[in-house]
């Protein structure tokens, strides 16, 4: 069944932080794949229209396979169409407007029963202007939102900036969400697999679950995790400094356990997000459950939780329970309180 989803992408950021050229990328190049593209506005995309094979009023067709349409109302409607189009995609990338959260428009992939049979959202992608991103930080919650629901980050117009510029974004943006992957970008040149069908959550890569994926990475993990201890030790610094203005920054909150009971850990996540929810915008873990030979994968933004099981646990893994939140006033200890009680 699930092999049958289509991946879904979420694409967010602020404006002029350049997703018109991802986007442009995605519906000229040839990439062999076969992606719809819906966007807010035909004309900010201002596709050549010597690329277009045919067009109806809604669906444009690319001479690379890709189409292209825009949200008029309802999205799930929007969706809802392109599936019922022949031939199947690879893939479908949102673009959401330049100030939106991101989670309404991540959240209608868990809502709408027929959609979540044919479509899972695959990765929230969030450009970045490298030059621009801490001030709009400052001055704007949304773009830090976009930062915190991110799985993938593409800090872009990184050519306009010293390296001395882009490491302090970066680490900023790992202080408010160091379980995104960054990747640095000239005018959104990455490779398109970087962006589309990440498997984001299939959540090893994000929680450093995967050996495979410590292996390939495991001195930049390293790297990072240290620069990451480093800023929260900035970030605790503050909190004295200026206790009104950083409250309400967003931060991570990881814990880890080991098998849990499936009884007693239901009702407690349900209770924190019912009541934490508008605070909570991403929640991600993967979950070791008593007499279950399968790891739970379960993700949440806001409210709305998502859970399946994903696949057996293998006899050389480790069966932990790790479970990752990303909001705005977490009680650590609280949390992690909570979570230990439902171990089995």
């Amino acid at each position: 069944m699930a092999n049958t989803q289509i991946p879904v992408t979420v694409l967010t950021g602020y404006l002029g932080a350049g997703k018109t050229t991802l986007l442009n990328r995605i519906l000229t190049e040839e990439h062999g794949k076969k992606y719809a593209v819906i966007v807010n506005e035909f004309g900010e995309v201002g596709i050549d229209n010597e690329l277009i094979v045919e067009s109806d009023e809604e669906v444009y067709e690319m001479n690379n396979g890709c189409v292209c349409c825009t949200v008029r109302g309802d999205l799930i409607r929007v969706v809802e169409g392109l599936m019922k189009r022949p031939g199947n995609f690879d893939g479908i990338l949102v673009e959401t407007t330049g100030l939106a959260d991101p989670g309404p428009v991540a959240q209608t992939f868990f809502m709408d029963d027929d959609v979540r049979a044919k479509a899972k959202l695959d990765a929230v992608v969030t450009v970045a202007d490298a030059k621009h991103l801490l001030s709009r930080l400052e001055d704007a919650p949304e773009a830090e939102d976009q930062i915190a629901f991110a799985d993938v980050i593409l800090l872009n117009k990184t050519d306009l900036v010293t390296p001395a510029e882009i490491a302090k974004v970066e680490r900023r943006v790992k202080a408010i969400n160091p379980h995104a992957t960054v990747h640095k970008t000239e005018r959104c040149s990455i490779a398109i697999d970087k962006v589309l069908d990440r498997g984001a959550f299939d959540l090893d890569r994000i929680l450093g679950l995967d050996p495979d994926f410590l292996e390939a990475d495991g001195h930049d993990h390293d790297h990072h995790d240290h620069d990451h201890d480093h800023d929260h030790h900035d970030h605790d610094h503050h909190h004295h400094d200026h206790d009104h203005a950083h409250d309400d920054s967003v931060k991570s909150v990881a814990l880890v356990s080991g098998t849990l009971d499936p009884e007693k850990f239901f009702p407690w996540v349900q209770e924190v997000t019912q009541k934490q929810g508008p605070d909570i915008l991403r929640l991600k873990g993967i979950l070791s459950f008593d007499r279950d030979d399968e790891r739970y994968v379960l993700q949440g933004i806001h409210m709305l939780l998502e859970g399946n099981h994903q696949r057996a646990w293998k006899d050389d893994e480790a069966r932990k329970s790790k479970l990752v939140f990303i909001g705005r006033n977490l009680d650590e200890e609280k949390l992690r309180a909570g979570f230990e009680a439902t171990a089995a």
